[in-house]
């Protein structure tokens, strides 16, 4: 069984991290509620998902506490979705 066990914690910010490491430059589209297109790339969407991280801890919501959104199913929604995962918090949709 050597070899196939996960040498680091399967979270949601490591695997994060692996993505932003391994496909940092591969682009993301979402369609936003005007219909345009939004464009971006995975390193884009993990830096503006950190920013919003430590935005929302400076709101002094401890680990488990509940984040809510109400938002459609866009760029906006998916950094948001993370940022409360990834920081310790619940996120409601």
């Amino acid at each position: 069984m050597n070899g196939l066990m996960m040498d680091v914690p399967l979270t949601i910010t490591s695997i994060m991290q692996h993505a932003d490491r391994v496909n940092g430059d591969s682009e993301i589209v979402s369609v936003t509620r005007d219909n345009p297109r939004h464009r971006y790339r995975y390193r884009d969407a993990f830096r503006r998902t950190r920013q919003l991280a430590n935005a929302i801890a400076s709101w002094g919501l401890a680990s488990g506490d509940r984040v809510a959104t109400l938002a459609w199913n866009d760029y906006r929604h998916f950094e948001t979705y993370y940022a409360a995962a990834c920081s310790g918090y619940v996120c409601h949709t």
